[in-house]
C-alpha cells in the first residue's frame, strides 16, 4: 500500500518507514515461523506415531507369521514322518502309471532306491499274470473314481517278489492315483 502522508524524497521518513515494515515482516515471519514449526512439529508428532503404530502392526505380524510357520514346520515333519517312514508303501501316480511319488518302503518293496524311481512306470513292476488284475483295478480308480483294491504279484528284474494287497483313489483335483501297497506274502505262506 502506498501511504500518501510519507515523502518518498525525504531519505529520513523513507528510512523510518522501512525500518518499520522490516520489523513488521520480522514479527510477521517470526508467528509465521511459530504457527509452521508449531505445525511441523504437531505433523512430525503425527507421523511419528503412525510409523510406531505401523512399527507394532509389522511385529505382530511377524511373529504370527513365525508362529504359523513353526506349526507348519511341525505338521511337515510330522506327516514327512508319516508318509517316508510308514511301514507300507505309499505312492501317487499319474493318469499313465508312472510313479510321481512314493516313500521308503515303496522302494524297498520295488528293490530300488527311491528317487530312480521316480518317473518309471509302475506297471513294469507288475507281474506278467498280474498285470491284467492290476490294468482293471487302475482303470476302475480313474472311471469310477472310488477306491479300489486289488491283490497282485510284484516283480524286479524279472525276479518274482511278492504278492501285495493295493488300495488306491484318484484326487479330485490332480487326477493323480494315492495308493498303499501291503506286503501279503507272509499272511499267505501260512
Amino acid at each position: 500500500m502506498i501511504n500518501d502522508n510519507i515523502d518518498y524524497t525525504d531519505a529520513k521518513q523513507l528510512r523510518e518507514k522501512a525500518e518499520k515494515k522490516l520489523t513488521e515482516r520480522k514479527l510477521n515471519k517470526k508467528q509465521l515461523t511459530a504457527r509452521q514449526t508449531k505445525e511441523n512439529r504437531l505433523l512430525a508428532e503425527t507421523l511419528l506415531h503412525e510409523i510406531q503404530v505401523h512399527e507394532i502392526e509389522l511385529e505382530m505380524q511377524n511373529e504370527e507369521l513365525r508362529q504359523a510357520y513353526q506349526t507348519a514346520e511341525k505338521a511337515l515333519k510330522k506327516y514327512t514322518m508319516l508318509f517316508d517312514l510308514a511301514p507300507i508303501g505309499y505312492f501317487t501316480l499319474d493318469v499313465d502309471g508312472s510313479i510321481c511319488e512314493l516313500n521308503f518302503t515303496g522302494a524297498d518293496m520295488l528293490g530300488e532306491r527311491r528317487f530312480s524311481l521316480v518317473n518309471s512306470n509302475f506297471k513294469l513292476f507288475v507281474s506278467d499274470e498280474s498285470r491284467l488284475v492290476f490294468n482293471s483295478f487302475f482303470k476302475k480308480l480313474y472311471t469310477n473314481e472310488a477306491k479300489e483294491s486289488c491283490e497282485v504279484s510284484l516283480v524286479h528284474n524279472d525276479k518274482h517278489l511278492f504278492r501285495v494287497y493295493m488300495e488306491g483313489v484318484v484326487t479330485e483335483d490332480e487326477q493323480k492315483c494315492l495308493m498303499t501297497v501291503v506286503d501279503i506274502s507272509k499272511f499267505l505262506d501260512r
